[in-house]
C-alpha cells in the first residue's frame, strides 16, 4: 500500500473530501481535527466501509444528499477487509475469536485431531456403555469432577490414574446415579444439613452389627460387603465340596452355600426389624418429608436403608460408585486406558511445539499487562484448547486491589467495576488481539485511529503511543491517527518523527474539508520569533507570551509586565503606548531580537496598530484559518474594543477599582448599570471566547487551534458595530 486516494461526498458531517495519501516514505499520517471538523464522520465512513454491510452504508442523514466514497489502494477499490478502525469506544468490538489465528502449524494440528479422533472414537463407546449402566445425564462431566475438583486433568488422565482401582467382583449399584448425585446438589445438602440424623443411624447400625453373631463391627471390620463377596466367591460350593467349612464365633458351624445365604438373610433382617435403627431412619425419612426434589432419593434409601450409612462420606461414596460403574466394563475402560497411554508421549511432544507458538500471544497479554495501568490482568486460560481445537479463547481477568485478595472477575462483571478510562483500556485489548492477527496473517492493513488515547490518564495514553510507533515501523500496516487532543497531536509527532506528514484539519461554510501543514508540533513560539520583527500579526501575537516570559524571569510587578498587561486591558496609560515601548521590551527581554531591525512604524498608537491589523485580517480571502496569530490578534483586538466600549458607558468608574479579572470585574459592572443592555450577548462572548487565547497559560495554545477564526471575525464585527 503506497498511495490511498480517498474522494468522499456527503458522507456523515464531510461535505466534499479530496485527498491522496502518499505512504511511500512514512507510514503513518497524523491530523489534528478540531471537534466538528470531520473526526468522528471519517472514522464512521470507514468502519462501515470494512463492514461491506449492504444495508448499512455511509450517508448524510439530515438532508439525504447523495453519497459517494471511493478509496482506492494504489488504483485498486479498497478491500474491505484491508481496514481496521480503531475506536476505545467501541464496547461491542471483541476480537477473542481472532486468538485461533495463532494456532500450531498445519502438521502439528494433523497429528494432534488424528489422535484425538481416534481415542474419541473409542471414549464414546464406552460412555454409551456407562450411560446405560448408570444412567448419568452427563457420564463425562460427572466422572471428571469427582475425581477432579479443580478441571485439571481431562477424562483420559483421570481414567487412566484410576484404572487399578476397577476391580473384576464388584458390588453392583442399586439405583440410578442422578437419582443420589443429582444435578442440583440438593442431596448432598440435606445429608450436610441433617448430618445429626445421621450419624444416629449410623450408630445405631453399627452397634446392631457388633452384637451380630456375623456380622462383626470393630477394630477389624468384618461386615456385610464383606460377606457378599464371600458369597459370591464360594456360589458353587467348591470351597465346601473340599472340605472347608466356616466356624462362627458362638460354635455355629457353616457347611454349604445355602446354609450360609440363610444366615446371612436371618441376620439382614433382624438388623433392619430393631427397633431404634427403624425409629432412626424414620426420623430421616421424616426430614425429607414432601420435598419433590428429594422424591427419589427417599424412595432409594427406602429400598436400602443402609445406604445412610455410605452417604456419611458423600464424596467417598461417589468415587466409590463410579469406580463399581466403571468396573462393570473393565475391559472396556482399561482398553481406552492403554490407548491414551500409548499416544500421550506423542501428545506431550506436540503440546510442547505448541508451547512455543503460546508465546506468541502470551506477549500480547504480557505487554498489556506490564504497559497499561489498571487494576486488572488478562491471562488467556483455555492456551491449549486455542491452539489445537481451534475454540475461542476463554479470557481470563484478575482485580487486583492492593488492599484487598485478587479475585477473578468475569468480563461483563469487570467492566461494571471499572472506571470510563479503564474501560477503554479494555476495549484496547481487544484491537491489540485483532492487530496481531493480521500481523501474523500478513494482511496489510490500513488503520483509523479514532482518538484512541482520549479520556486516557498520561501513564496508558503512552503506552498507546509506544503501541501505534511500534505499528508505525510495520510495512504491513498503514495509519491515518485523528485526534482533537493537541498534547496528544504533538506528542504522536515527536515520537514517530511524523513533522511531513501532521496536518489540521479545516472545514469551510459548505463542509469542504481541507488539509493544511501542521507548524505547531514544535515549539511554536521559537519559530515565531524569527517573525517578529517584520510580520505584524505575530508581533501583536508576542505580547501576551512575552509577558508570561517576564512573570516566570521576573516579577508580575515589574515595569515591562506591566506595561505589557496595559496592552491587553484599558487601564490608564493604555492609549499613549506606543510601538517604540513593545519593541523595547522585547529587545530587552529576548536576545534573539537584540540586533533585529523592527520594520514598523515607531511612534504610532499601539492600540490603533492593533485595530489595524485586526481590520486587515478580517478582510483576507481566502482566510488562513490554522494560523495562531491571526486568532491571538482578533482576541485581543475583540477584548480592547469591548472594554473601550464599557467603560465609555461608564465614565464615573475608576479604572483602578477593578481588579486582576479586569474583562470580568467590568463586563459584571456593565451588565448591573444597564441589565437589558441588547449588547449583554457580545459582552459574555468577549468572556467566554477570548481569556485563553489570550492569556496563553504554560503556552499551552489548544484553544485558539480548535477554536474557528470565523467566530472570532464575527464577534471583532459585532463589537465593532456597538462602539
Amino acid at each position: 500500500m503506497k498511495q490511498l486516494t480517498i474522494d468522499l461526498e456527503n458522507c456523515f458531517g464531510i461535505g466534499k473530501f479530496e485527498y491522496e495519501f502518499d505512504f511511500s516514505t512514512l507510514n503513518s499520517y497524523l491530523l489534528y481535527a478540531p471537534n466538528g471538523t470531520m473526526k468522528t464522520s471519517f472514522a464512521k465512513t470507514f468502519d462501515l466501509i470494512s463492514k461491506n454491510d449492504k444495508k448499512n452504508v455511509p450517508q448524510e442523514l439530515v438532508h439525504g444528499k447523495k453519497t459517494k466514497y471511493n478509496i482506492l489502494v494504489d488504483g485498486n477499490a479498497i478491500e474491505h477487509a484491508q481496514i481496521l478502525v480503531i475506536n476505545a469506544e467501541d464496547s461491542t468490538f471483541d476480537a477473542s475469536n481472532k486468538i485461533t489465528s495463532f494456532i500450531a502449524s498445519r502438521e502439528l494440528k494433523d497429528q494432534y485431531d488424528a489422535i484425538y479422533i481416534e481415542l474419541e472414537k473409542v471414549k464414546d463407546e464406552l460412555l454409551k456403555k456407562l450411560k446405560h449402566i448408570s444412567s448419568s445425564s452427563d457420564c463425562e462431566g460427572e466422572y471428571v469432577s469427582t475425581f477432579n475438583q479443580n478441571n485439571s486433568y481431562n477424562f483420559y488422565e483421570i481414567l487412566s490414574n484410576n484404572i487399578d482401582t476397577l476391580k473384576d467382583e464388584f458390588e453392583k449399584v442399586p439405583f440410578k446415579y442422578n437419582h443420589v448425585f443429582d444435578t442440583k446438589g440438593k442431596v448432598k445438602e440435606f445429608v450436610i444439613k441433617n448430618e445429626t440424623l445421621l450419624d444416629d443411624y449410623i450408630e445405631n447400625y453399627n452397634t446392631i452389627l457388633s452384637s451380630s453373631k456375623l456380622f462383626k463391627i470393630s477394630h477389624n471390620t468384618f461386615g456385610t460387603q464383606q460377606v457378599n463377596e464371600i458369597i459370591k466367591s464360594i456360589e458353587d460350593n467348591a470351597y465346601f465340596d473340599a472340605g472347608h467349612k466356616f466356624v462362627l464365633e458362638d460354635g455355629t458351624e457353616i457347611k454349604n452355600t445355602d446354609e450360609l445365604k440363610k444366615l446371612v438373610q436371618e441376620e439382614l433382617d433382624k438388623i433392619l426389624s430393631d427397633v431404634k435403627l427403624k425409629a432412626a431412619f424414620d426420623k430421616v425419612d421424616k426430614a425429607i418429608g414432601a420435598n419433590v426434589e428429594l422424591r427419589t432419593f427417599k424412595k432409594v434409601i427406602e429400598e436400602n436403608n443402609t445406604l445412610l450409612v455410605e452417604l456419611k462420606d458423600f464424596e467417598g461414596f461417589k468415587k466409590k460408585v463410579w469406580t463399581n460403574f466403571l468396573s462393570e466394563i473393565k475391559e472396556d475402560a482399561t482398553e481406552l486406558s492403554r490407548l491414551y497411554e500409548e499416544k500421550k508421549s506423542l501428545l506431550e511432544a506436540i503440546i510442547k511445539e505448541t508451547n512455543k507458538e503460546i508465546e506468541l500471544w502470551q506477549e500480547i497479554t504480557k505487554k498489556f499487562n506490564a504497559r497499561f495501568y489498571v487494576p486488572f490482568e488478562v491471562n488467556i486460560a483455555n492456551k491449549r484448547d486455542v491452539l489445537l481445537k481451534q475454540e475461542t479463547a476463554n479470557l481470563e481477568f484478575i482485580y487486583k486491589d492492593k488492599n484487598e485478595n485478587d479475585v477473578k472477575q468475569t468480563k461483563e462483571n469487570l467492566l461494571k467495576i471499572l472506571s470510563k478510562g479503564e474501560q477503554r483500556a479494555y476495549f484496547i485489548l481487544q484491537f491489540l488481539f485483532e492487530i496481531e492477527s493480521r500481523k501474523l496473517q500478513d494482511t496489510p492493513t490500513l488503520l483509523i485511529f479514532d482518538d484512541i488515547a482520549d479520556s486516557f490518564d498520561y501513564k496508558n495514553k503512552y503506552a498507546i503511543i509506544e503501541y501505534i510507533k511500534e505499528l508505525h515501523e510495520s510495512d504491513n500496516f498503514k495509519s491515518i491517527i485523528l485526534t482533537h487532543n493537541f498534547d496528544f497531536y504533538r506528542t504522536i509527532a515527536s515520537r514517530l518523527a511524523l513533522f511531513k506528514n501532521c496536518y489540521v484539519v479545516s472545514k469551510s461554510d459548505t463542509k469542504e474539508i481541507s488539509l493544511k501543514s501542521s507548524n505547531y508540533t514544535q515549539t511554536i513560539f521559537k519559530e515565531l520569533l524569527k517573525e517578529a520583527h517584520n510580520n505584524p500579526k505575530v508581533f501583536i501575537s508576542l505580547i501576551p507570551f512575552v509577558r508570561n516570559i517576564i512573570e516566570y524571569t521576573d516579577s508580575s510587578k515589574c515595569d515591562h509586565y506591566i506595561t505589557l498587561t496595559n496592552c491587553l486591558h484599558i487601564k490608564q496609560t493604555t492609549e499613549n503606548i506606543v510601538v517604540k515601548e513593545i519593541i523595547e521590551v522585547y529587545k530587552s527581554r529576548l536576545p534573539k531580537l537584540h540586533g533585529k531591525s523592527f520594520e514598523f512604524t515607531d511612534d504610532l498608537k499601539l492600540l490603533e496598530f492593533i485595530f489595524g491589523v485586526a481590520d486587515d485580517i478580517i478582510k483576507e480571502c481566502p482566510i488562513d484559518e490554522i494560523i495562531l496569530e491571526n486568532k491571538i490578534v482578533l482576541a485581543i483586538a475583540c477584548r480592547l474594543k469591548a472594554e473601550k466600549y464599557m467603560l465609555d458607558k461608564l465614565p464615573e468608574l475608576d479604572k483602578n477599582e477593578l481588579g486582576y479579572h479586569q474583562t470580568r470585574d467590568l463586563s459584571n459592572k456593565y451588565l448591573l448599570a444597564y441589565p437589558n443592555s441588547i449588547n449583554k450577548e457580545f459582552i459574555d462572548k468577549i468572556n467566554l471566547m477570548t481569556p485563553e487565547n489570550i492569556h496563553l497559560n504554560s503556552f499551552m495554545y489548544e484553544p485558539l487551534i480548535d477554536m474557528s477564526v470565523h467566530h472570532l471575525i464575527k464577534l471583532y464585527n459585532d463589537i465593532k458595530n456597538i462602539s
